[in-house]
């Protein structure tokens, strides 16, 4: 397996230190636009496997000549998803297969967008399904954390836990707190301001996807190992648009523990218009509002260091268990941020990303999960997923809470 690595940022270079570890591929060629930062994600693993370059990855051109240079057998995205459909179009034209952490952007309805959808997160990539089926080539979409993880979680849930299903509800909550700022988000301020500003969807039976205010339907969660009850909120997200594709489900959820005091200030970016990514004039140049934002705050993968406390990502099943009584179960997966700086020198937020996509590419390689098409990590089995996700050290768990 030959792995062409788009990005080489905080998720990127924890990519590059997990996948150091193991003997599945024989070259990632770590690219991203700046090269250095290319070149200190694979100085730091210190292997001969890890070559760096410079790519462009708004160029479907660029990824696709990258990839042949290299014999590219797999691109891996790690970058935001303004970049999805280059990246994505790149690989299929250099036939090689394709995994991705975030699906290609939506587009509110521009009548009714708290009610209606327009276009939807990965429906330009599920568009193009025949001819990645056609090319016989795999475009493994949302395999990171959320969405990747907990949409295994829903898979195993459907096929070991669950006679049926009333709700696939992904809750992601933490308790963590960065010593010596007042507002410093553990992930890309870019992605974070597209999903949390957009209209959540939600999913029924019956009525298919709809949206919502942003925020809406607040419920308290109570998250394992310590972190305890975090308020969580409606929040736009790939798992809604993913697990009732494959899993039988009457209704599906993404809410976020984000805090009142991050939501305050994502409503005060909106406002302000500082959540735009449509470049305006000021002093000179032109600049977007959203990258203006980003490029003042700091670089979430450097603040591990001062960081501290859980993040948990997981999955709220109800419904009914095999035994024919109500269920409901949260299957969880939490990492300590003191563990993974100890243990691999990234934050755990960054890090949490990073190991299933390596884990995906482990099984892929191995033939263990293989098919063509667009698919999610739904469209395959999840226990050779788990019981490798616990082989890397980092284990996952479950917790029955009480059905009603």
């Amino acid at each position: 397996m030959r792995i062409l690595l788009v990005g080489a940022g905080g998720v990127g270079a924890a990519f590059c230190g997990i996948a150091a570890r193991r003997d599945f591929f024989e070259t990632v060629v770590v690219a991203d636009f700046d090269l250095e930062r290319a070149q200190r994600a694979a100085a730091a693993v210190e292997q001969q496997r890890f070559l760096p370059t410079r790519v462009d990855a708004s160029s479907a051109e660029s990824v696709t000549a990258l990839a042949r240079e290299h014999r590219i057998t797999h691109v891996m995205n790690a970058v935001d998803p303004r970049f999805v459909m280059s990246i994505f179009e790149g690989a299929l034209a250099a036939d090689a297969d394709y995994l991705d952490m975030a699906m290609s952007l939506s587009r509110p309805d521009p009548e009714q967008p708290y009610a209606r959808t327009g276009v939807k997160l990965g429906d330009e990539q599920f568009a193009q399904a025949t001819a990645w089926e056609e090319a016989g080539r795999l475009a493994l979409v949302g395999i990171g954390v959320e969405p990747g993880l907990s949409d295994v979680f829903a898979r195993y849930a459907a096929d070991h836990l669950f006679d049926t299903i009333e709700e696939l509800g992904t809750r992601d909550g933490a308790n963590l707190s960065v010593d010596g700022y007042d507002f410093a988000p553990s992930f890309s301020i870019w992605t974070t301001i597209e999903e949390c500003l957009n209209p959540p969807v939600i999913w029924e039976k019956g009525r298919g996807w709809y949206t919502t205010q942003p925020f809406s339907e607040p419920e308290v969660f109570d998250f394992p190992e310590g972190i305890g009850l975090v308020e969580c909120v409606n929040v736009e997200h790939e798992e809604v648009l993913l697990m009732p594709r494959w899993i039988d489900c009457q209704r599906a959820t993404f809410k976020y523990g984000l805090g009142q005091e991050f939501i305050d200030v994502l409503e005060t970016l909106h406002k302000l218009g500082l959540d735009r990514t449509e470049k305006v004039r000021a002093g000179g140049v032109e600049v977007s509002p959203r990258d203006v934002v980003a490029s003042c705050l700091p670089d979430p993968a450097g603040l591990g260091s001062a960081m501290h406390g859980k993040t948990c990502a997981g999955l709220h099943v109800t419904g009914t268990g095999k035994d024919g009584r109500p269920r409901s179960t949260y299957l969880y997966h939490v990492v300590d941020n003191d563990w993974s700086m100890q243990e691999y020198g990234h934050q755990c937020v960054v890090w949490q990303t990073a190991v299933n996509p390596v884990v995906a590419l482990e099984l892929l390689s191995r033939g263990t999960w293989q098919s063509t098409g667009v698919l999610g990590p739904e469209g395959f089995d999840a226990v050779p997923f788990l019981d490798l996700l616990n082989e890397y050290g980092s284990p996952w768990g479950i917790r029955e809470r009480a059905a009603i």
